[in-house]
């Protein structure tokens, strides 16, 4: 299957993808014998990479970027380049499971505070009887840390590996780590998702979803997220205004 084509959303190319046409390539990554990195580009993700090189170079380097957010689509039609859909990374985290549990693959949950990896674990065991959990860890993603990190997880011959540090710690680690990470063959950040499978935080109504004001309930419901949050109109000026 070939990869679809991105669009420049301020400089982050982002693809233009659905969430079938997602999972199809995620099964073609499994047979591939190397990691293939995801990311979940969401309006911040683009500001963030603006500020941070780093960042940048990474994005830059994914083997798909994921038009995670209501911002991306608007920026796209505005470009009069539309993405086909949202594929919300909160989402694709139970779609990936599912697969994983069907095909047999090991998944590994990094991240999140202690015991929510295992909580996760858990609960996406219940809901998808078979599912082959490679193991799960807290851990940071402080440089001390990494080699022992990576040595848990070739040991437990992950195949598949969600981590939950946040961006864009979470998507730095997985890129610094790609050859390191011997056995695993898709490996995706997904910031609060594992909040979202234990309960712990509690996504938008649908209509809310539909609405494009999901970022205002998760402020609502997580104010100290306010200073993250300036990055929107920020982002919404230079898509509409700026150059």
């Amino acid at each position: 299957m070939l990869i679809p084509p991105t669009i420049s959303i301020l400089g982050v190319p982002v693809h233009a993808v659905t969430m079938p046409q997602t999972l199809a390539l995620v099964r073609q990554f499994m047979t591939e014998p190397r990691l293939h990195q995801l990311a979940t580009v969401n309006p911040e993700f683009v500001m963030a990479a603006r500020r941070d090189p780093d960042f940048y170079r990474v994005l830059h380097q994914t083997d798909l970027n994921l038009p995670d957010g209501v911002g991306l689509l608007l920026a796209g039609r505005r470009r009069r380049q539309p993405f086909p859909e949202r594929v919300p990374g909160s989402e694709l985290v139970y779609h990936l499971a599912e697969m994983a549990a069907a095909a047999g693959w090991r998944l590994f949950l990094l991240g999140a505070a202690p015991g929510v990896a295992e909580e996760a674990a858990a609960t996406l065991q219940a809901r998808y009887p078979g599912l082959r959990m490679a193991g799960t860890y807290a851990g940071s993603p402080a440089p001390a840390e990494n080699d022992a990190l990576v040595q848990r997880i070739n040991t437990g011959r992950a195949e598949m590996l969600l981590v939950a540090y946040g961006a864009p710690n979470q998507d730095k680690w997985i890129a610094r780590n790609r050859a390191a990470l011997t056995t695993v063959r898709v490996a995706m950040g997904v910031g609060g998702a594992l909040d979202f499978v234990t309960g712990r935080a509690v996504r938008a109504p649908r209509w809310v979803q539909r609405l494009g004001l999901e970022w205002l309930h998760r402020l609502l419901h997580e104010p100290w997220r306010w200073r993250r949050m300036l990055a929107l109109p920020h982002f919404a000026w230079l898509v509409l205004w700026g150059r």
